[in-house]
Formats: C-alpha cells, sequence, structure tokens
C-alpha cells in the first residue's frame, strides 16, 4: 500500500467506507460466531450503536407533550419551580478590619518601592 499522504481526500473517504463495511461483517460474523439464533444486528445499528425507545417511554413523553399543549391552548402559566436563595455570607467586622489593614499594608510597601501597581 502506498504512503497515507499521497493519498487524495476521494481515496481516504473510500478508504473509510471500506473499514466501516469490514467492521460491520466482523460483528456480524462474531454474532453468527456465539451461536445465536435470529437476526443479526442491522448494519446501521452496529454502526451507529443506536438506542431504542420503549414503547412505554414513548407514551409517556406524548402525554407529556399533550398536557403542556393543553395548558398552552388553555392560556395557564407554565408553573416554575422556585428559586433556592442562599444567604450570601458575610465577613463579620473584625474580619473586614483584618483584610483593610493587610490591602493598605501591601498598597503602602509598593508605593514605596515607587509601583504604581501591584
Amino acid at each position: 500500500m502506498s504512503n497515507i499522504k499521497d493519498l487524495t481526500v476521494a481515496q481516504l473517504k473510500q478508504a473509510i467506507e471500506i473499514r466501516e463495511q469490514i467492521e460491520i461483517l466482523q460483528a456480524q460474523l462474531a454474532y453468527i460466531g456465539n451461536g445465536r439464533v435470529g437476526r443479526p444486528p442491522s448494519a446501521k445499528a452496529a454502526k451507529l450503536g443506536k438506542r431504542r425507545m420503549s414503547a412505554a417511554g414513548r407514551a409517556r413523553i406524548a402525554a407529556a407533550a399533550k398536557a403542556r399543549w393543553a395548558n398552552f391552548r388553555r392560556g395557564a402559566k407554565a408553573v416554575k419551580p422556585a428559586k433556592v436563595t442562599r444567604k450570601k455570607k458575610r465577613f463579620n467586622a473584625a474580619a473586614r478590619a483584618k483584610l483593610s489593614a493587610a490591602a493598605k499594608a501591601r498598597w503602602a510597601k509598593a508605593k514605596a518601592s515607587g509601583k504604581k501597581a501591584l
């Protein structure tokens, strides 16, 4: 096989398609080799690893959508969940004074050395 750098884009795409077909055939061969009865996995499902939704799951989603539309058509406002508000943490007066004194000391030291920024 020639160097991969020498291949064109079209040739690379064709190589990828062939590789995918080989993987699908290998998956089908492995399915048959395990002694399973029935239909082997489809090429699309083997390629994508596609998930399937149960009928009950689809029914639940459909029922919820119908309920939302019914509320919308009726003019009902959507109920938003209440926001959880947390109390802000604040420093007490002593801690604020300590931080302020440390900042003033840093600025005094910086200005003494001729700096205009920290």
